[in-house]
């Protein structure tokens, strides 16, 4: 594993300029170009999508009286939610789909609750639609914000890149190619071949961590506009399965 330094001198050896020393120093334009399309291109990976190794596991302890629940005062480096992985550790290991705002309001205003615990996500808050029981354990999984390690504190998962020895999560590979067409673009130069390399890698990348799909525990087994939640033990909870 590379640290960010180290990613950054192999640039510059590519592009046939000085190699940055210190890109912390502040002293040196040059420096400062390294540094700033070094943290544009962890923030453009972090957003790009779901990077297994970005991916935890969270829990939340239900309040009887509470309905919304801000995650990161359970998981501080939460950055977004996994799609279609909420759901209540119980004896039954229920599944708790996220309704749309449209039947949200529906029940919420219209009065027509169903049996089922419903919740919406919205601005990093889990919204349940009526007051959960107390001291579920409602199981997530969720992207971390960590874009870096820093290896003098035991290998700590950082959200910020705020040394030189820090260690990029993501592949050193496309980090460096990622760097090197922002260095050419940020010093006008032609950067579209570099660009579609990275690209290139990027997808490739990507894909390779997406090649083992998730499998879908829903199946074809409820009425796409029945709103209750899925079961894992779907024929012993509900007759329409039998």
């Amino acid at each position: 594993m590379k640290n960010i330094l180290e990613i950054c001198q192999e640039v510059a050896d590519m592009a046939a300029v000085a190699r940055p020393k210190d890109l912390f120093s502040g002293q040196s334009e040059h420096e400062n170009i390294f540094k700033s399309t070094a943290i544009e291109t962890l923030d453009d990976l972090l957003e790009y999508g779901d990077w297994r190794d970005s991916i935890r596991q969270g829990e939340i302890v239900t309040n009887c009286s509470q309905k919304d629940y801000n995650i990161k005062e359970f998981c501080d480096d939460f950055y977004s939610l996994m799609n279609e992985t909420v759901y209540i550790k119980d004896t039954q290991e229920k599944i708790v789909g996220s309704i749309t705002p449209e039947h949200y309001l529906k029940e919420k205003v219209f009065n027509c609750p169903s049996l089922d615990i419903k919740f919406l996500f919205q601005n990093g808050r889990l919204r349940f639609l009526s007051l959960p029981k107390g001291n579920y354990k409602i199981v997530f999984m969720y992207r971390s914000n960590a874009i870096v390690y820093d290896p003098t504190r035991g290998y700590e998962e950082k959200s910020e890149f705020t040394k030189n020895t820090d260690i990029p999560i993501f592949d050193d590979n496309l980090v460096k190619k990622g760097v090197y067409w922002r260095w050419l673009r940020r010093n006008g130069m032609d950067y579209q071949e570099e660009f579609n390399s990275y690209e290139r890698a990027l997808n490739r990348t990507f894909g390779t961590e997406r090649a083992a799909q998730d499998i879908n525990l829903a199946g074809n087994l409820f009425d796409g506009n029945d709103l209750g939640g899925v079961y894992i033990h779907a024929a012993t909870e509900c007759q329409s399965c039998e």
